[in-house]
């Protein structure tokens, strides 16, 4: 019987050392992690449980809104990663990440789904990519240079490009009712990842 070869592990005096995970970032080179602050904005009958973010009712208008808002920045190229994975979706078109415009303000760039997994572009409609189904985790990576453009990647495939004016703007994520959307839906978010340069 062949030994079988560890990939990314080595064994040293008995101890089976495990070689990190290299970054998942896009774009690679030059990044900085860091951790911005976040606050938790829970709306209508949107309930936020660390990262699984609800939104328990079909109601078609309102505010119904369970997302994290993070700090807001000017100038420079601010990196966002994290998944999700809907483990419920009675209802369709509900935002998933934001790319919020603090100076007019308004959402600049909205990922949404809808019911089947279209993911889009709420601004356009463009089709961003398909397959965010009930189960499947899908990683979006968004890279933001202020003032020049704004790209999105799912699972690692950049997807959509957009100009981006300068000013100042944050990041937010979860579930969130668009203005043609309706919940119910659960959507559990992971690896969230923030880098700048």
């Amino acid at each position: 019987m062949k030994p079988r070869a560890l990939t990314g592990a080595v064994l040293v005096g008995g101890l089976l050392l495990v070689a990190p995970a290299a970054n998942a970032e896009v774009e690679p080179g030059g990044w900085t992690s860091h951790s911005p602050s976040f606050s938790v904005q829970e709306r209508g009958c949107g309930t936020v449980n660390d990262l699984t973010f609800t939104l328990t009712c079909s109601t078609a208008s309102g505010d119904q809104r369970a997302e994290r808002r993070y700090a807001t920045y000017t100038g420079g190229t601010h990196q966002f990663e994290g998944s999700f994975r809907i483990t419920s979706m009675g209802g369709t078109r509900i935002s998933l990440k934001q790319t919020f415009d603090d100076s007019t303000p308004g959402p600049y760039f909205m990922l949404a789904v809808e019911r089947g997994g279209r993911l889009y572009a709420v601004h356009g409609g463009d089709t961003i990519a398909s397959g965010a189904t009930v189960g499947t985790t899908v990683r979006v990576n968004t890279v933001h240079q202020v003032g020049s453009a704004h790209r999105t990647y799912i699972n690692g495939s950049l997807r959509h490009t957009t100009s981006s004016p300068g000013g100042s703007f944050y990041d937010k994520f979860g579930a969130y009712r668009t203005n043609s959307g309706n919940g119910p839906a659960t959507v559990v978010w992971s690896n969230i990842r923030f880098w700048r340069k």
